[in-house]
């Protein structure tokens, strides 16, 4: 009899994703393709988003489907929001719920509806090794990406999250900095892997950061005029992609030590796409002390937290039905 296992699906402005997990709760595929922008772009409209997804999903479906041939499908999870806010909407995770949706009814199994941010919760605390050392408790968590840049406070609520929103960005997420920056230098959208490997080669004094943290809330917008004045004086990008790091870094660190100051020494995990970069976590775990990062591949947008999601609410299910 073929093994269980629990689908995930996640559509995000910037990447199509579907994963699996299995019966013990282990992610066993983890698709992705990201959504294509033009050279010199920085993002895209949620109309060209959408079309994306579209364009998307028949490629990676056949994937998918050679996968859940050797498993019995329970059920399927989608990320259907941003966050779990009462606003919170984006075009695109309907491309996601439709997916879903149809799947689901071709399959004759139940779909469970979560927020982007749950699932890269969930993501973060798999890769990590967080999910036993956290399991039960409050901890902190901070999720930056290009369109998330927030200051979590995370209580376990049975198979998912209760978030409190503590502090965040007033202007730009640090991922829109980092793409900005690295487009005006040159770079292909997204930029960050390519800003982290200029960084690793750069030589020079990184110039002292004057960041902008006011208890919980930053201000990232005044970085991209210091960096771009930066590369233009100097012409060296490998100096500027290190400032713009050591600048992220030390204000993440700012606004983790308000957390601490004012909720007590909690653990803090960290995910989200701008969280892959090693530079930052390893300067971030050198002063926070016990911090957690998900693995670059579980850092970016992805579907396997929303898949673990869903296992987890397949698994309570069944036991209510006892």
């Amino acid at each position: 009899m073929p093994e269980h296992c629990y689908v995930g699906i996640d559509t995000s402005n910037y990447t199509t994703s579907l994963a699996v997990a299995d019966d013990s709760g282990r992610v066993v595929t983890n698709l992705k393709m990201p959504l294509p922008v033009k050279d010199g772009g920085r993002g895209l409209r949620q109309s060209d988003a959408v079309f994306a997804h579209v364009k998307n999903l028949p490629r990676l479906m056949p994937e998918l489907g050679r996968v859940l041939m050797e498993y019995k499908t329970c059920a399927i999870g989608v990320s259907v929001r941003p966050r779990d806010a009462q606003d919170s909407y984006m075009p695109c995770f309907l491309t996601g719920e439709a997916a879903a949706r149809s799947m689901a009814a071709a399959l004759h199994v139940p779909v469970y509806c979560f927020s982007h941010q749950s699932g890269h919760l969930m993501a973060a605390l798999y890769s990590s090794g967080a999910a036993e050392a956290l399991k039960g408790q409050t901890f902190g968590a901070f999720h930056v990406s290009g369109g998330t840049t927030e200051m979590l406070l995370v209580h376990p609520n049975g198979t998912d999250f209760s978030v409190e929103l503590l502090g965040g960005s007033a202007d730009l997420h640090a991922g829109q900095a980092i793409d900005r920056i690295g487009v005006a230098m040159g770079l292909s959208f997204p930029c960050g892997p390519a800003l982290e490997k200029l960084a690793l080669t750069n030589t020079k004094k990184i110039p002292k950061p004057r960041i902008a943290v006011r208890e919980g809330t930053c201000n990232l917008s005044g970085l991209e005029n210091l960096a771009l004045d930066l590369y233009r004086k100097s012409g060296d990008a490998s100096l500027t992609a290190a400032f713009v790091l050591r600048f992220l870094s030390e204000t993440l660190a700012a606004m983790a030590d308000w957390l601490r100051k004012t909720r007590g020494d909690l653990p803090i995990l960290f995910s989200g796409g701008v969280m892959s970069n090693r530079i930052i976590a390893g300067e971030l775990t050198q002063r926070l002390g016990e911090v957690f990062f998900a693995e670059p591949a579980f850092s970016a947008d992805n579907a396997a937290g929303i898949a673990l999601l869903c296992h987890a609410r397949a698994k309570e299910a069944l036991q209510s039905s006892l």
